[in-house]
């Protein structure tokens, strides 16, 4: 059993988690550098990076934790090779299509609704946070988002608390996830400031450090920042508007290929 929980960095957002006894991946985007993942409505990019590890290379998991269905979050690598028995958590929309596509254990969770892994004394509690990918109408147009609070009990009593952000823009609908879930230990948080046509998808640096100071996790580790040519926000202009408002020390950069623990540095 892993005694701290940790994060191995795969790129984009694919992660392997292992909180306890469990191992989850996130988001699964296998495709190499030159290859094309398919954002939807005709819309494609070419990613810049190599993933750090291959399918085949994955330890032995416990679930998958996907945020939405887009091609640099689950790509066609993913689609034919991931075994379609294990747990997929992720929204109501990405399970049906799922489903279709035979993996047969995809679970929907609409937004706060929570799904648990046991084994012995702990318990791995995943619950579905809000999200937004776009502003206004232009995210009805957009695959349906959220982010995920992974708690960790051992005999009842919780040990860890990690938010995964997913692909969400900082909206006022986020406030309600410090209110309802406060002490929260650890951030993964999806940056790159992505923009298509002008228009901002995902967080870039101000918002990024606006999130940090709503949720104050212990740590954030941020992740989605510098493999796809959408992506226009550098990982160094986060971790610069992080250390001018102050919070450069509870910021921890993470490699691809490197494994950091999920405790606040010392």
């Amino acid at each position: 059993m892993t005694t701290q929980p940790e994060v191995t960095f795969i790129g984009t957002a694919t992660t392997v988690l292992r909180i306890g006894g469990f191992t989850l991946l996130t988001d699964p985007n296998f495709l190499h550098r030159g290859q094309r993942a398919y954002l939807g409505k005709g819309l494609w990019s070419r990613r810049r990076t190599d993933p750090a590890l291959r399918i085949a290379q994955l330890p032995s998991l416990d679930a998958v934790v996907l945020s939405h269905l887009h091609g640099d979050h689950f790509d066609r690598v993913a689609r034919r090779h991931l075994d379609r028995e294990l747990p997929i958590v992720t929204t109501p929309e990405a399970e049906r299509k799922l489903r279709r596509w035979g993996f047969r254990a995809a679970e929907g969770m609409p937004t706060w609704r929570s799904w648990e892994l046991r084994r012995g004394g702990e318990t791995l509690r995943l619950t579905s946070m809000p999200g937004q990918h776009g502003p206004g109408a232009l995210d009805l147009l957009l695959p349906d988002v959220m982010g995920t609070l992974i708690d960790l009990e051992r005999d009842g009593n919780r040990e860890f608390r990690l938010y995964v952000t997913g692909d969400t823009l900082n909206r006022p609908m986020l406030a309600e996830i410090p209110e309802r879930y406060p002490d929260i230990d650890a951030m993964l948080i999806h940056l790159g400031g992505t923009r298509i046509a002008g228009v901002l998808l995902t967080m870039d640096a101000r918002q990024g450090a606006d999130l940090v100071e709503l949720v104050r996790p212990k740590l954030t580790v941020p992740i989605h920042y510098d493999d796809y040519r959408v992506f226009r926000s550098p990982l160094g202009h986060f971790v610069a508007e992080a250390r001018r408002r102050g919070l450069a020390g509870c910021v921890r950069t993470i490699a691809r290929g490197e494994t950091v623990p999920l405790t606040p540095p010392t």
